[in-house]
């Protein structure tokens, strides 16, 4: 086997001509053998590095499959008012079922620059998907069916309608002064516990599961809300199952007076239900 010529030689030495002129030969780089004397080749002739015939190629890139957009996002792409790319309807590869690509709109009137009404559209089934694996989950075509991604954007959508209901109740504080308070932008911070998420867990209590920060529009002034969701056990006919705490970011004056109102407004009817059972 040792003198036996590969399939990819006899290929080579019908492609590479066996002789040649004398100016062809005068440009082949110093040292080169001749291109004819196959011999010198099979002994192992080393031909100088910068000739190109013999340079080697490097390996194509292997495209990679991602449940994205085929164009390439920098980070002046993402959307800030979200903090996501663009929205990807595409089947991710290898999903093993279709999804439903179609939206509900919210009941969050978005903030706009001109003074159009718009509400916030919820993601499809097929959107949130593509945004779990981005961020790292994987499933076994055993560990989920399609009736679970439908009972989970359902899930999804109600934790976002109880959140705006709560912090509609903080901003009745301020009724006089806006009385259509609108959702700007928000951003998840899952695993930036806030100063209140890690006392209460030094306290014992357990770490809220997800965190989002809602900047609220409230007629042209941000106002920063955090948002605790923690694990409230069995989901309800409603699809309810999160316990949030929300409250106004301590990062004003006027935002610490708020929740100094709220506390004492909180003690003084927990005071008076308490006189209430004790009279009774």
């Amino acid at each position: 086997m040792g003198n036996t010529v590969s399939a990819a030689e006899k290929v080579a030495s019908n492609i590479v001509p066996s002789t040649l002129t004398k100016g062809e030969e005068a440009a082949l780089p110093k040292g080169h053998p001749p291109i004819g004397d196959r011999s010198a080749a099979m002994a192992g002739g080393n031909p100088p590095p910068e000739c190109p015939m013999h340079q080697k190629q490097q390996p194509k890139e292997q495209p990679v499959l991602v449940s994205e957009c085929p164009v390439k996002h920098d980070g002046a792409e993402v959307n800030p008012l979200n903090m996501m790319p663009p929205a990807n309807q595409n089947p991710a590869p290898g999903q093993p079922f279709p999804l439903p690509t179609d939206r509900q709109v919210s009941s969050i009137p978005k903030a706009t620059t001109d003074g159009k009404q718009e509400f916030w559209v919820y993601p499809s089934q097929q959107m949130f998907w593509n945004a779990m694996l981005r961020k790292g989950w994987r499933w076994e075509k055993d560990d989920i069916a399609p009736k679970d991604m439908d009972d989970i954007i359902k899930i999804h959508n109600a934790n976002n309608e109880q959140a705006w209901q709560e912090v509609l109740k903080w901003e009745a504080l301020h009724a006089r002064e806006c009385g259509n308070p609108r959702l700007k932008s928000f951003g998840g911070k899952a695993t930036d516990y806030s100063p209140r998420a890690k006392i209460r867990n030094m306290m014992g209590y357990e770490l809220p599961f997800d965190r989002h920060d809602w900047i609220i529009d409230r007629c042209g002034k941000d106002v920063r809300y955090i948002i605790d969701y923690y694990d409230g056990g069995m989901v309800d006919e409603k699809y309810k199952f999160a316990l949030l705490d929300v409250r106004p970011a301590m990062d004003s004056v006027e935002n610490v007076w708020d929740r100094m109102k709220v506390a004492y407004m909180r003690w003084k009817f927990e005071l008076e239900d308490k006189l209430k059972e004790l009279t009774n």
